[in-house]
């Protein structure tokens, strides 16, 4: 399969855990590089379904080397309950799970600054699942981060967390918020690093000898293109690199060692959180919902749907360089008789075929659409290309053309034997 970066190429939540599952069986390794326990990606494998924050979805197979890159900011201790409960359900860990040394922590005084910040926003608020991740990422660019390399030093831990704490204790209680015990944090985190310890490794040098040796690496993608902190709609963003650059900066791997990229979209539109999505529909918001579909993994919120977005997929194929495009979710539309899909966007007099980086010029923006013809009728039991119904594969070959990608992957339910190859 060759060094494989695998990115969403819309506004996460795409079914990248199934997709990734599925592509990880061809890999040796599985690498994580960018984000926090804010993301999760969701896998089914018979009757069981995993939920994943931070351990890459590779670990669900049997001998695959996983590794959470630097570029990755953790918490600790969620991360010793993730790995905890993968052992319970009789997941083989050790061995197989690497953490980079240079990895950033998530603290508790994270979380309470994401969660003020948040109230102080008030209606203009950015749907942060409050899990501390983008004052991770502030710290970490401001060279105040602490790391996992320090946690696994204990006395220069203990010393750093004292002066943490110490300096943002004032800050929150300049915000109102409670200032933490330092003895109740060091506790656990001290716990938490002494449970990791056997995981933390100089990952760089180990995917460099990796690559090498000729094993092939697939790069797991964190929610998705317009969640980027450069690329994406700001400030309705996430706080780290989410397109496929990211994943070099976050694993040490160099750009001349990656073979390919490939893109997972839903056949509809989704995003959790605020900020513009121009083909959001009620409609089709009220048929998922009561379909089960659609609640966030992490969160458990209601995702916002919409029709297909192609505008937004184009513009992540010229970010990211997609090469192959994999469809998710294609049973979601199995009942709808006529689907729309946004080929591009109009603001008075103006027409855009890729998303303004202006986020007002965005919101005023209005979809122009195609229609398709539904297919009316199940596919989440079909396992070949050509037995798709005709009109379901007119629409998916719509996508990839409009998306200027090839398409590669048909993905018609959770599980893994509901994955078509084209």
């Amino acid at each position: 399969m060759a060094n494989t970066i695998l990115v969403g190429a819309q506004w996460g939540d795409e079914g990248k855990g199934k997709i990734i599952d599925v592509l990880a069986e061809r890999s040796d390794l599985i690498v994580r590089t960018a984000g926090g326990n804010n993301a999760g990606h969701t896998v089914f494998i018979g009757p069981k379904k995993f939920v994943l924050h931070l351990v890459p979805s590779g670990i669900l197979w049997p001998g695959k080397q996983c590794v959470i890159g630097n570029g990755v900011v953790i918490d600790p201790v969620s991360l010793v309950d993730e790995i905890d409960g993968l052992i319970k359900l009789g997941v083989k860990v050790d061995g197989n799970l690497f953490i980079s040394e240079t990895a950033h922590l998530v603290m508790p005084y994270h979380r309470l600054l994401d969660e003020q910040r948040e109230l102080r926003k008030g209606k203009n608020k950015l749907g942060t699942t409050k899990r501390g991740i983008g004052p991770a990422y502030g710290d970490k660019a401001a060279r105040a981060g602490l790391r996992m390399v320090d946690l696994a030093n204990p006395e220069r831990f203990e010393a750093l967390l004292h002066l943490r704490i110490k300096e943002n204790n004032e800050v929150l209680k300049a915000l109102g918020a409670k200032p933490l015990s330092f003895a109740k944090v060091h506790a656990a985190y001290r716990a938490a690093g002494d449970r990791l310890a056997p995981f933390i490794a100089s990952t760089t040098v180990l995917l460099h000898e990796a690559t090498r040796r000729g094993d092939e690496v697939l790069f797991e993608g964190a929610q998705g293109t317009f969640l980027d902190i450069d690329h994406g709609t700001y400030p309705f963003v996430t706080s780290s690199n989410t397109t496929a650059g990211g994943a070099c900066t976050g694993s040490g791997v160099p750009p001349n060692r990656i073979d390919r990229v490939v893109g997972v979209m839903k056949a509809y539109t989704t995003r959790v959180g605020e900020g513009p999505l121009p083909t959001e529909n009620a409609e089709i918001g009220d048929l998922l919902h009561a379909m089960g579909r659609e609640f966030g993994a992490t969160t458990g919120r209601a995702r916002r749907c919409g029709w297909a977005d192609s505008v937004v997929t184009r513009h992540a194929a010229m970010v990211n360089g997609i090469d192959d495009l994999a469809v998710t979710n294609v049973d979601g539309l199995d009942t709808v008789e006529t689907i729309k899909v946004g080929i591009g966007y109009r603001r008075g007099q103006e027409r855009y075929e890729y998303v303004p980086s202006d986020i007002q010029v965005l919101a005023e923006c209005v979809p122009v659409y195609a229609e398709f013809p539904g297919w009316r009728t199940p596919t989440h039991g079909i396992k070949e290309w050509k037995k798709l119904p005709l009109k379901c594969r007119n629409y998916l070959k719509a996508l990839a053309g409009l998306s200027d990608s090839k398409l590669k992957i048909v993905s018609v339910g959770p599980a893994r034997d509901q994955t078509i190859f084209v």
